[in-house]
């Protein structure tokens, strides 16, 4: 009897073991890998402060010269062109921009240097645009690309009054 206890008692040792180990190798780990993937499009965003020449003296031999700036942030590594049009008042082009009060017309244009010798313009015909390249779109990456104005000299038939030009676009293509 002492044996037959004996084989029962190992038996069920044997038994008890094996479902552990059952148990035990049920609970291992089963893996598997994937991968993870994002794309970023380019973009980017355009700002551009107005151009406020001031007084003009119409009998002056002196053209009046101001500045502005259009920022610009594309993603980084963004090519992008900045392109001015000549504006919607009647008979402006980019050769020649124009800005009015009522009736009269003011000449000015918008140059892509500070020499003021280049013209800026639509990109249209080859016409002159400013190029760049993206470096993020935080506000610590914003891109300045400077417009030069100038009120050519000699215009001594303007009438008195506030000369404005409502609209000139500035297109950022990228």
């Amino acid at each position: 009897m002492k044996t037959l206890l004996r084989s029962a008692i190992l038996g069920l040792a044997g038994a008890a073991l094996m479902i552990c180990a059952s148990v035990a190798s049920a609970q291992s780990p089963a893996t598997a890998t994937f991968q993870v993937q994002a794309s970023v499009n380019a973009n980017c965003l355009v700002s551009a402060s107005n151009l406020a020449f001031g007084a003009y003296d119409p009998s002056s031999a002196t053209d009046l010269d101001v500045n502005t700036t259009v920022s610009v942030r594309c993603t980084k590594d963004t090519p992008f062109t900045v392109a001015l049009n000549a504006g919607v008042t009647s008979g402006a082009t980019l050769a020649q921009r124009r800005m009015t009060n009522g009736t009269d017309f003011m000449n000015y244009n918008l140059y892509t240097n500070g020499a003021r010798t280049t013209v800026f313009g639509d990109a249209t015909g080859g016409t002159a645009t400013v190029g760049g390249t993206g470096a993020g779109l935080g506000l610590a990456q914003t891109q300045s690309v400077d417009v030069f104005g100038r009120i050519p000299a000699g215009q001594s038939t303007l009438s008195i009054g506030t000369y404005t030009e409502a609209t000139i676009t500035a297109t950022v293509t990228y």
